[in-house]
């Protein structure tokens, strides 16, 4: 058995920004928690490798934090700081390269996420735009340090030089993690950003702190590497959020983004399938094409039945058909397809679904989490 003609198009070489894919499957980024001291070694890389040998035409990887004192949040997850080997980064491409897949870095600050006692130096606070908890953690949850402009522009180059690493090391491209209430995000969410200077929030959803971003970023890239930028309406501890409560506030946020430089916009939503605004059949992903007119990866849940808050609370999650999804992708005209925990269970995925045999691809089981391959 083989795909359905509008499935079957997921499989065909396409050109999106400056990147020419051999598909467009596009893994979604999934943190794994399997670079001690932040350097991911031989098994990090051949993961991300047999994703590409089975049909991936690009890669987003984990998280990757950028060197920025309080930019991670989290144990063993990659670092760009100056203590992780370019060569230990470039097994990474190197290995998807070798199967003719693209592959672009997660840029990640964690922001007022972190709390004290993280990875790498436990005696540095979290940062966020303003000195109030972060929502995930209640109204007595720990308060970050309140970023000066000095701090903002320290954080900008460490972005930037991450950008520049990446380049080094031999990705093509970067995405900025600009989604799920991390620093980027909250800068962007009035319940995180308080501050009333220039990188406060204008009309209620816009800081120039994003712009200001993309910009030394797309700076830090040649033009044939790709800038992707990944946002999202709900946030950790959050789910329900909409920061854009409609597409006259997602289009003033987009805007000056795509402006900056962004080649590729991910909106990461937990279904993605659901309507992104009352009164329309539309995506999130078809919303922001149409907005922009620049390329889209459409992401949430795509060929599983449940959505992230069921799996992390232990619900076993199983593969399901891809016919209405590939239907809707072929009516709003998303360029890219992302694909997250379906590939994180089964590296197998898309070879399974283009052959029609996703009934023998492996369910989702969070306390499986450690033997995923």
């Amino acid at each position: 058995m083989s795909a359905a003609p509008a499935l079957a198009s997921w499989f065909r070489p396409t050109t999106v920004g400056p990147l020419a894919l051999p598909t467009r499957v596009v893994m979604a980024p999934m943190t794994r928690n399997r670079s001690p001291l932040g350097v991911p070694g031989e098994d990090v890389a051949a993961y991300y490798g047999r994703r590409a040998a089975e049909l991936v035409g690009l890669v987003i990887t984990e998280g990757i934090v950028v060197d920025h004192p309080a930019a991670n949040g989290y144990r063993d997850v990659p670092s760009l700081a100056s203590s992780t080997p370019t060569e230990a980064l470039a097994r990474i491409p190197a290995a998807v390269h070798a199967h003719g897949g693209k592959v672009v870095p997660q840029l990640w600050h964690v922001g007022s996420i972190r709390k004290l006692g993280r990875e790498p130096d436990p005696s540095v606070p979290g940062f966020g735009p303003s000195p109030v908890p972060h929502p995930a953690y209640g109204p007595n949850g720990p308060v970050p340090h309140a970023m000066s402009d000095a701090d903002v522009a320290d954080v900008i180059d460490a972005f930037a030089r991450g950008a520049a690493r990446a380049v080094e090391a031999g990705f093509d491209g970067v995405e900025l993690h600009g989604a799920h209430g991390y620093l980027l995000d909250q800068f962007g969410w009035s319940k995180t950003n308080q501050r009333t200077d220039a990188f406060g929030l204008h009309g209620g959803f816009v800081s120039r702190f994003h712009a200001a971003l993309v910009r030394a970023v797309r700076a830090a890239l040649p033009p044939d590497r790709a800038l992707i930028y990944r946002f999202s309406q709900w946030k950790l501890g959050a789910y329900d959020e909409v920061a854009y409560p409609d597409v006259g506030a997602l289009e003033a946020f987009l805007g000056p983004l795509v402006d900056a430089g962004v080649d590729i916009l991910h909106p990461s939503t937990r279904r993605m399938m659901a309507p992104a605004f009352a009164g329309s059949t539309e995506t999130l992903a078809g919303v922001t094409r149409r907005l922009v007119g620049k390329p889209v990866i459409g992401v949430g849940s795509v060929g599983i039945d449940l959505d992230i808050t069921k799996t992390t609370a232990g619900v076993t999650t199983h593969h399901v058909p891809l016919d209405e999804v590939a239907e809707r992708v072929a009516l709003e005209g998303i360029d890219l397809v992302g694909v997250g925990r379906a590939l994180l269970v089964e590296p197998r995925w898309a070879r399974l679904a283009l052959e029609g045999r996703l009934e023998e691809a492996e369910p989702y089981e969070k306390s499986k989490e450690d033997v995923y391959r």
